[in-house]
Parts: structure tokens; C-alpha cells; sequence
């Protein structure tokens, strides 16, 4: 009899908690958007959701499949009944034919990952379709390329993913590009490695996740230079994103079972009234009920205003560290504020936690 209460009670906790969670509820997950001409510039479509749940939710981020679909979407925290959206432009330019992208987003949402899809076809006007403009639309100096953005998406860690952009000599020289900045996990080869004119090759990019000390999302800028000509320069600047992520889906049984778990007394920290000019700390506690120790992997704050300390990177089972967060009210007008700090762990179930913070500006 004992055990069906324990049981019972177990089922009514995990309940309680799960309605405690917000709930990511989308209009729509597909659109299709028919036949679209290429010269006629992006086409856009926005995805609406509503917060279901009862608590605050936040969207981390948002992932599309290529770079030639944009994303942007609600950043501020969402109450429960509030609605947030996505919005997704496609770029058509250079791409005749059907096309079908993925974007995915991340929450703190009790469904934590949701996949959006945009699908149509582009026209392409005759006279345009095989032109060097439509199919190297990026230009710097003589070397043309087919995009800036290099998208690796998620990578495990210990893995290494490959990309490539295409790349052409559109002047009457020979061009030798090469790529610097390059960080230690990222290597490039060009192929050919000399371009004559008229030409067509590729930048390949490798990416080698053993080499990055960081975990979560990266934005890595590299810069393209032509005969050794090194102009650091938006003009010749490339942008590499990645994920590095855990991959827990291979762990065993008894890996699971001796797994760490992340406890906290909540998501949320309130800080309450804060004058101009001063500034006001908090801790956030985080204790580990699992067997193995608990490692926090990233704290990724994109706040300015929002200083956190950590002073472990690694806690024991069945002890409890400390984050500090400070708010700087120094160039704050009145107001009230909301904001989100993301946390990533080596727990299986809370690899990435939303903490949301709020305050109260007053003179």
C-alpha cells in the first residue's frame, strides 16, 4: 500500500510541476508560399504563438536549416496568455526551383523544441537565371562568393561538420584567396587555391567541436584576404555559426542512472526596486541531486546591464553552488525590466535552463 502512494504522490508531483511549465502553442508550424518570383526579394511569413502555460517562457533561440532563410523572433519573456512569434524571411535570389527549410526553435517551453517548415518554389526570370550576380551575389574586390554566412547548425561534441561556399574570379587576374582570424577549431582550404580568371572554386570549412572551449551557440568571424592583401573590413568578413550541444541520446542505462540533475527553487529571480545609479545583487542557488557531478557547460548573458559570477563550473552530488547576478542601474531609465540568462549543464533533462530576471527602475 505504501508503494502506491509514493507512487501516486510521484505522478501528482511530476503534474504539479509540468502545469508550473509554460506551454508553446503555434497558429501554424508549416507554410507554403505557392510560386514566388526571384526578383522579387524576400519573401516573409510570420509564425504566431501564444504562452498556454503558467509560467513566463522565454525563446532562446532559433535555428533555420541554411542561410538563406533569416529568422527573427520575440526576445522579451512572455507571460502566460501572452503571445510571442517568428518571423522567417527566405532570400530567392540564386535559387531557382522547389525548395523545402527547416527552422527550429528553442524554448523553455514544456515542448523545448519546436520545428517550423517554409516551403514553395522560385521563378527565375530568363534572363537572370544563370547570371554570375544571381549565383555569386557577394563581392569583394574580384572574387565573388554565394554567401557570407556559413551555417554548421549543431554539432556533438567531439564531432567535426564540413561546409562549403562557392566562390568565383570575376576579374582578369589571377586571385589566391585565403581565409584569416581562423579560431583553433576552425581550419579552411581553397580549392582551387589559385583562381583564374573566370574561374569557379570553393572555400571548404571544417569545424572541429575538440578544439572549441566553448559549449552552446557560436558566432565566429573570419575575414577573406585576396594575394595576402589582409583587409579586416565588414566587406571581407565571413561569419561562422555552430552549436556545440551534448548528444545524451547514446548514454547507457547505468549512464542515465548515475546522470546529475539539476535543482532549483525556481526560474525566475525578482530584484525587485533598484535606484538610478546604484546597483543590486542576488544569488541563485543550483544543487545536484544525481550521482555524478553536475557541470555547467555555458552561461550565455546577452544583457549588459546583468553581471553574473560563477565560481564553479562543477558541483557535487548532493551539494549546491552559487550564481551571482548583479544588475548596473547606472544607464537605466524608469521602467520595468525583464531579461534572460541561459544556462547550460551536462544534465540530461535540463541541458539548457531559462533563468528570467525582472526589476523595477526608480529615481
Amino acid at each position: 500500500m505504501k508503494k502506491y502512494s509514493l507512487l501516486i504522490l510521484a505522478l501528482v508531483s511530476f503534474t504539479v510541476l509540468l502545469a508550473q511549465k509554460p506551454i508553446i502553442s503555434f497558429e501554424k508550424t508549416t507554410h507554403d508560399f505557392g510560386k514566388i518570383n526571384e526578383e522579387d526579394g524576400k519573401a516573409t511569413v510570420v509564425f504566431n504563438f501564444t504562452n498556454k502555460g503558467n509560467a513566463t517562457m522565454v525563446v532562446s533561440r532559433v535555428q533555420a536549416s541554411c542561410g538563406c532563410t533569416t529568422p527573427t523572433w520575440t526576445k522579451e519573456p512572455i507571460e502566460s496568455g501572452k503571445k510571442g512569434s517568428i518571423t522567417v524571411a527566405y532570400n530567392p535570389l540564386g535559387r531557382p526551383g522547389a525548395f523545402t527549410k527547416s527552422i527550429t526553435v528553442f524554448s523553455n517551453a514544456t515542448e523545448e523544441v519546436v520545428n517550423l517548415t517554409i516551403r514553395g518554389e522560385v521563378l527565375s526570370k530568363p534572363s537572370t537565371q544563370n547570371s554570375v550576380s544571381s549565383q555569386f551575389p557577394v563581392v569583394m574586390g574580384d572574387l565573388r562568393l554565394s554567401g557570407k554566412a556559413i551555417q554548421m547548425n549543431n554539432i556533438d561534441k567531439g564531432k567535426t561538420q564540413l561546409r562549403s561556399i562557392d566562390i568565383k574570379n570575376s576579374g582578369n587576374n589571377n586571385i589566391r584567396p585565403t581565409v584569416e582570424n581562423l579560431p583553433a577549431h576552425i581550419s579552411t582550404k581553397v580549392t582551387p587555391d589559385i583562381l583564374k580568371p573566370n574561374e569557379e572554386g570553393k572555400i571548404n570549412f571544417s569545424l572541429n567541436s575538440n578544439l572549441c572551449n566553448q559549449w552552446g551557440p557560436l558566432s565566429d568571424e573570419v575575414y577573406v584576404s585576396l594575394n595576402g592583401q589582409k583587409k579586416f573590413t565588414h566587406d571581407f568578413q565571413l561569419q561562422v555559426f555552430s552549436n556545440i550541444i551534448e548528444d545524451f541520446s547514446k548514454l547507457t542505462p547505468d549512464q542515465k542512472r548515475k546522470a546529475p540533475i539539476l535543482e532549483t527553487a525556481g526560474r525566475t529571480v525578482s530584484f525587485g526596486e533598484i535606484k538610478i545609479g546604484s546597483k543590486k545583487n542576488t544569488q541563485f542557488k543550483i544543487s545536484n541531486k544525481g550521482i555524478n557531478p553536475l557541470v555547467i557547460r555555458r552561461i550565455i548573458n546577452n544583457n549588459r546591464e546583468v553581471i553574473v559570477r560563477q565560481p564553479k563550473m562543477s558541483i557535487a552530488s548532493g551539494k549546491s553552488g552559487q550564481l551571482s547576478f548583479t544588475v548596473d542601474a547606472k544607464s537605466l531609465p524608469e521602467g520595468e525590466y525583464k531579461k534572460s540568462i541561459t544556462i547550460q549543464t551536462n544534465d540530461p533533462d535540463n541541458s539548457f535552463i531559462i533563468v528570467v530576471l525582472n526589476w523595477k527602475v526608480k529615481k
